[in-house]
């Protein structure tokens, strides 16, 4: 009896009420025969210890022996947007005065924390972290979120008129014009950078990445940042168009002090890891929800 009625009320999720109609006994009875059932432990009622996000993010800093990490609660909807609130602290804790630079990538989540507000900075320079794309995706404007950043800041952009991957001979051609050759010449000496983390191509459709064939052909990549693609233990992966690629180098952005990967999906996870363990961030902007997908793949390895 007691386990009929254990089963009835905390697995069908009857009514006591209807169990006590249903076996032909005293609701009295029923409430009875439940308290002996969890006394003889034949029910066992367990409340789970939910981590904050302050103990996730000291579980990711030291997890994945990051700068900084900053974890906000999964919202309802928009976790993308919800980024730019714990972005814009770590922003204002970088001490950015005028002159300070930030470079800035592409990606949704770089879009999204930028059109949702940044702090006041008089004087930043802003300037792409990688040259244009040929398509009319809005994640792709790299210049645009460039612009926007000045604007929330109260600085300055620069913007790179030309194509992340063009030609060799075209390279040579586009660096030699002096405006994109000084706005080029900011990524030496980047206080902070903003990028995103891109997903594998074997889950991200070619049109959502608009990756080259070459890029599509790096089965083993876990992600990238900036189109510099690494495994999930952060090795680079060597792809034809890394050499003409107008973009911030890995040596260079393992050389600025702050640079923050933005980043909202489970799916992530593994592209996130090896990021960090490639040097290319050393901070990370993220929900509760990516943050946990990460620390369980950290658990088994």
């Amino acid at each position: 009896m007691l386990h009929t009625v254990a089963k009835l009320h905390y697995v069908e999720e009857m009514s006591q009420v209807d169990i006590a109609r249903q076996l032909g006994v005293s609701t009295a009875t029923i409430s009875r025969l439940l308290q002996r059932a969890r006394a003889e432990g034949i029910v066992r009622i367990e409340v789970i210890d939910l981590a904050t996000p302050e103990d996730i993010t000291r579980q990711l800093v030291d997890g994945l022996k990051l700068r900084d990490a900053a974890v906000v609660e999964t919202p309802a909807a928009g976790a993308l947007t919800a980024l730019s609130a714990p972005l814009g602290a770590l922003l204002r804790q970088a001490q950015l005065v005028a002159g300070s630079v930030v470079a800035i990538g592409w990606g949704r989540a770089v879009r999204e924390v930028i059109r949702a507000g940044l702090p006041r900075m008089p004087g930043v320079l802003t300037v792409a972290a990688t040259g244009g794309m040929q398509q009319h995706a809005a994640h792709f404007q790299v210049n645009e979120f460039v612009r926007l950043a000045a604007e929330e800041f109260g600085g300055t952009p620069h913007f790179i008129h030309a194509p992340y991957l063009p030609s060799s001979e075209l390279r040579d051609v586009f660096l030699g014009d002096a405006t994109i050759r000084d706005a080029v010449g900011l990524w030496d000496r980047t206080d902070v950078a903003i990028v995103g983390i891109g997903l594998p191509h074997a889950i991200n459709p070619p049109e959502a990445s608009a990756a080259t064939p070459t890029e599509q052909a790096l089965v083993h990549a876990a992600g990238d940042v900036l189109r510099h693609y690494f495994d999930a233990e952060g090795a680079l992966m060597a792809w034809e168009g890394e050499s003409r690629m107008i973009a911030m180098s890995p040596a260079q952005l393992r050389a600025v002090p702050l640079v923050i990967g933005v980043a909202a999906s489970p799916e992530k996870a593994t592209a996130i890891i090896g990021a960090v363990r490639s040097g290319l961030i050393n901070t990370l902007v993220t929900d509760t929800k990516t943050a946990q997908a990460i620390l369980a793949v950290l658990a088994t390895r």
